[in-house]
This record gives structure tokens, sequence and C-alpha cells, in this order.
């Protein structure tokens, strides 16, 4: 039931005049409740000539998936809101959240690595997505290295809880960038095998999630366009507020 209401909200809620109209729409709406969870776009050094590889999909696929999760879901605690931050902000420590794209191209000082480790083993949860291929696989490695030498990040098998906590995921896919529409491919940079991947703490928490060769971030965005195919749509607002529940319970 859950699966089938998230394809008729996207085919019906982002029909008229294009997503993100529906989406800035959002932020003016009166919070209900008590919202106590804000996703946060962490901002990080690297990529691009002005190094803004961070922002790539922002706010646009932000904000939609917000406004999905909100529609679909009776949750009380989501901010209409979304914020983005750097690593190194002080106010990083009030968000238990963070979700970072396009990693392949992150350059961390000492420092960050540091403040990025102790917001992880202090509780935070950080996801990250839209990275392809070897060279990116390797950077993002390296970069992961420098928080947590001590760990290795691990293929996440399909009963782990956080396929489960709110949405069972049967089946995971690779979901693929808006380039699919075009060359009619769902990898990119040799990225062939969608991998779904995990740092766990020394408890067993889930620390990082890796979402490799695939793209959220673009599914969210455009999710209004008719030839965007639903399935794959459907997995990443799925997964999307899986980790959202997976963070704010453990």
């Amino acid at each position: 039931m859950k699966q089938l209401l998230i394809t008729l909200l996207i085919l019906a809620l982002f029909q008229v005049g294009g997503g993100v109209s529906h989406a800035e729409d959002a932020l003016f709406l009166p919070e209900e409740g008590n919202p106590d969870f804000t996703f946060l776009r962490l901002v990080y050094p690297g990529g691009g000539w002005r190094g803004s590889s961070w922002a790539t999909d922002y706010p646009k696929a932000d904000l939609q998936f917000l406004y999905a999760v909100r529609k679909l879901t009776d949750f009380q605690f989501i901010r209409s809101q979304n914020k983005a931050l750097p690593i190194l902000s002080d106010e990083l420590f009030n968000y238990p959240f963070a979700y970072a794209v396009e990693v392949g191209h992150m350059r961390l000082s000492d420092v960050e690595a540091a403040r990025l480790r102790e917001y992880l083993l202090r509780g935070g949860f950080l996801v990250v997505d839209d990275f392809h291929g070897e060279y990116e696989w390797k950077q993002f490695y390296s970069q992961m290295k420098k928080v947590f030498p001590e760990y290795e990040p691990e293929e996440l098998p399909l009963d782990h809880p956080i396929f489960h906590c709110y949405f069972d995921i049967e089946k995971l896919i690779q979901v693929p960038g808006i380039q699919y529409l075009y060359s009619g491919r769902t990898w990119e940079k040799g990225g062939r095998q969608a991998r779904y991947m995990g740092i766990h703490d020394d408890r067993g928490r889930l620390m990082v999630v890796i979402n490799y060769n695939v793209d959220f971030g673009d599914a969210w965005e455009w999710a209004e366009v008719e030839e965007y195919p639903r399935e794959y749509a459907n997995l990443a607002f799925q997964l999307g507020v899986n980790y959202i529940v997976y963070s704010m319970t453990h």
C-alpha cells in the first residue's frame, strides 16, 4: 500500500507546473506539532573550480524530497525547511542527519575529518549519494579512512534493519541520474554495479550509508518528469524515508 501511495504521489503531486514550485510552497506551510528533524545538506570542500560539488541538485532535490515525505507519512517531526552547513560549523551537532552528494570529489582537511568523526561517533548519521566509478570510489574511500581509519565500508544485506524500518524494501536496484533519459544507461563513469554499503561503529550502529553508483538526488529532483521511470523514483523516496527513520531511532 505504501509503495502504491508513493507512485500516486509522484504521478499526481508533481504533474502540474513542475515539482519545484510545489516544494517551495511547502516552505511557507505552518509547522505541525513540534517538528525536530531537519534535512541537512553537508557542505564539504572539493570538486569543481569553485569547490561546489556539494551543491549538486541543491536545493530542488532536497525540497521535493521533504515535500514528498510530509505528504506520504504521518510524521509530525519533519520540518519543511531544509538547511546546508559546512562540516566545521558549530551548528552541525544540532542535526542528527546529514546528506552529501558527489563525494567522489570530497577533500577533507585533517581538522574537517576529525570534526566529521566526532559528529558521527556522537550519534550523527551521514548519507552519501551520487558518485560513480572506480576513480570517485577511491577518492571517497581515502577521505573516509581519514575519518575512520579503523573501520571499513561493508555491503548492507537486504535484511539489514535500515531496509525495513518503515518501508519493506524487497529489492535493491540501480537508481540512475537524469542522464538515463538520453543515454539509456542506468550507469555512468564505468559504475555498472549499484552498491548499498555502510560503516558501523563498535556497537553495530550504522553511522554512514553509502549509495554508490546510484543517484537518489536526481531521482528526487526529476520525479515529476514523466519519462523518468517510476520504479527508480519510488525506491529513492522509500529509502530516503527509511534513512530518516533509522537516524532518528538509532
